[in-house]
């Protein structure tokens, strides 16, 4: 036989036998991928929490019939990542409350929905999560406010509304929730901690209406703003006071067991750190109204509190980080502001949370510690005021005396946003949603060890 004849034969040959080996080869069967079985523990895990009955999201998904007329609307959402929400850049940081799905998680339900979203066998559903009606957590106590007439005239009120505790003791907290009495008038409400020294002043000063503060702010009804003509500051980090009010830190202490945003789910520190509540205190809830139904509503917003289970290490507060200065012109599309703020003395960062209205585009924060290395901290580079989250370190680390806090914020004030309720208009600070803010807050613990005198008084 001709070689290359013999060598053609050869392989003719061996590649028939490789084809009739692999006909002759059984393909292993592919699982089945159902909902009892793959997807509701996904969704019972990542969405629940929000997408069931009477929350903040708009469809329940904790059934099988009420999941399948939305699959390929999430099978679209979770392969773009929209949702779960999430707008921290997955490359800064770690935090304990992120609840982006994994890729094995994401190709799940996609190929559930390839194949036909088959239901599966019902003894495979695993338990739903039990929750307590209307929160996310578990209160131990819980505070509501009067019941308030909001007017159908208060399209942008604050109302300054305070509650005692009626504490006989110091009690520590470990997580809180606000929950809203009505979330079609209550846009959004901060919880603060009002010494029962402090009272009196705090309610006189939020009584007033229609007055001038100071030289750079003015007032209609109680909502303050910042006069047109004040100096701007757009680079606070230019300025002796990193971009607060003149002759005033940025930066300011606060006590804040929770606070209500859009999106924003519960305050929950880490085990060993805790917020103190002390004893008399009083509970102020700044609540920010924007009523557009025509009609008078009445609303009794509340919050809840968790006291800690444990002995508690570390005392946490909060820094709130502001340039309350700058201007954005009308039509600019990318407006650069800046705060600085340097620590007083050494805290444990323990969460982020980024402050703008309807144009701010994007936030970053970093430190710039006395040695002079530079390190992000928080970069949200799509953010979206309708769901806004507080971010919660997985490790809590020390940043020292004399570090610098510098946060960039850009803005869209142009026809590009959808959100922009009028490009031509230019903004300064102001409590209303259709003026702007610009605010970085450090949720921090102090690194010197709590008393055991102090934890005992939680017993």
């Amino acid at each position: 036989m001709h070689l290359g004849r013999a060598i053609t034969f050869v392989f003719v040959a061996g590649f028939s036998s490789l084809i009739l080996a692999a006909r002759n080869q059984t393909t292993p069967p592919q699982k089945e991928v159902t909902f009892t079985k793959d997807v509701a523990p996904i969704l019972y895990k990542n969405c629940v929490v929000c997408h069931r009955p009477n929350d903040v999201a708009p469809m329940s998904l904790m059934t099988y019939d009420e999941v399948v007329p939305f699959a390929r609307m999430i099978q679209q959402d979770v392969e773009q990542r929209k949702m779960p929400p999430w707008h921290e850049d997955p490359q800064v940081g770690e935090f304990t409350n992120d609840p982006r799905l994994s890729d094995a998680d994401i190709a799940t339900i996609d190929e559930w929905v390839k194949r036909g979203m088959k239901k599966g066998d019902p003894k495979d559903l695993p338990p739903a999560p039990a929750f307590e009606p209307g929160w996310h957590i578990l209160p131990d106590v819980i505070f509501t406010i009067p019941e308030f007439v909001v007017p159908k005239t208060a399209m942008d009120d604050y109302e300054y509304i305070y509650v005692p505790t009626n504490f006989t003791e110091d009690k520590w907290i470990q997580a809180g929730e606000v929950l809203p009495g009505d979330r079609r008038v209550v846009h959004h409400a901060t919880v603060s901690v009002i010494d029962q020294a402090e009272y009196a002043k705090h309610v006189a000063e939020h009584a007033k209406e229609n007055a001038g503060v100071d030289e750079y702010h003015y007032r209609t009804g109680k909502v303050l703003h910042l006069r047109p003509d004040a100096p701007v500051i757009d680079d606070g980090c230019s300025a002796p006071d990193g971009g607060g009010i003149p002759g005033h830190p940025s930066g300011y202490l606060n006590i804040v067991p929770a606070i209500y945003l859009p999106g924003h789910m519960p305050e929950i520190r880490p085990p060993g750190y805790a917020l103190r509540i002390p004893a008399h205190s009083y509970l102020q809830f700044q609540i920010h109204y924007s009523n557009h139904r025509g009609l008078d509503e009445k609303d009794r917003t509340s919050i809840g509190l968790v006291f800690a289970r444990e002995p508690v290490q570390h005392e946490v507060a909060q820094y709130e980080i502001w340039n309350n200065m700058f201007r954005i012109p009308p039509n600019d599309s990318n407006h650069r502001v800046t705060s600085c703020f340097t620590l007083p003395k050494d805290v444990i960062a323990v969460a982020y949370t980024a402050h703008m209205h309807f144009r701010g585009k994007s936030m970053t924060t970093k430190a710039i510690f006395p040695d002079g290395h530079e390190e992000v901290l928080m970069d949200v580079p799509h953010y979206d005021f309708r769901w806004q989250e507080t971010y919660f370190l997985k490790k809590p680390f020390v940043l020292p005396k004399g570090t610098k806090l510098m946060t960039v914020a850009y803005f869209d004030n142009s026809q590009n946003n959808p959100l922009n309720p009028d490009p031509s208009k230019a903004l300064r600070w102001g409590e209303p949603s259709d003026e702007e803010m610009m605010g970085f807050w450090l949720q921090f613990a102090d690194p010197q060890v709590v008393t055991e005198k102090a934890v005992e008084a939680q017993k």
